[in-house]
């Protein structure tokens, strides 16, 4: 699938109404996504057939992407209900039975149990409600021990630090501006972007 028709793809899922602004809800753009997938792909580490994790999923785009550029299986790990079921209507439209699951649970209150994972992929909550909010997200990515894409802040320092410091390779490897609908009541303009970067990270 080409990078547009990708991004066109994306764009037409369905996303939750009512965004919580205490757990950073903000839905990656189809155009954004497509981008960050494909940017992925050309490391190699979207293959055919790979075991993906989508931590934070919301309603599921990047985990569906990365499906439909060939992964084999994509566990989606979101901790909002509404969310999941979304993203399980998504997911019911686009994907093929069997190639995808669903878990519903809060990273860092109670953790998935999960086997064979080649790739993790996460947009999690960047701390701007909430300072570490994405903490428990880091955790579980350096437990897993797999190479792992992250987006996050382009401001942020800490990323590098904490996982250099267990002896992993970092690479910010790109940046692009995330766009922000007014979706909660604390935004005063229509619409806004903020600056997102993108790392990979690698085990030692």
């Amino acid at each position: 699938m080409r990078m547009r028709s990708l991004g066109i793809a994306l764009s037409k899922l369905e996303r939750k109404k009512n965004l919580d602004p205490l757990l950073e809800q903000y839905i990656t753009s189809g155009e954004l996504a497509s981008r960050w997938l494909y940017d992925i792909m050309a490391f190699g580490d979207i293959s055919v057939g790979c075991k993906i994790v989508d931590l934070g999923a919301g309603n599921g785009n990047l985990g569906i992407g990365a499906s439909l550029l060939g992964a084999g299986f994509v566990t989606f790990i979101e901790a909002d209900k509404e969310m999941c079921e979304v993203a399980s209507k998504n997911a019911k439209t686009t994907l093929q039975d069997g190639t995808y699951d669903i878990v519903n649970i809060e990273i860092g209150k109670e953790n998935p149990v999960l086997n064979e994972i080649d790739l993790v992929i996460s947009n999690p909550p960047w701390g701007r409600q909430k300072e570490g909010a994405d903490s428990h997200f880091l955790d579980l990515i350096s437990s897993l021990g797999v190479t792992a894409h992250l987006m996050h802040s382009a401001e942020a320092t800490h990323i590098q630090k904490r996982f250099e410091g267990m002896g992993w390779k970092v690479e910010m490897y790109g940046e692009a501006d995330f766009p922000i609908p007014a979706s909660f009541g604390h935004h005063k303009m229509m619409r806004s972007s903020t600056r997102a970067g993108f790392w990979r990270l690698s085990p030692p």
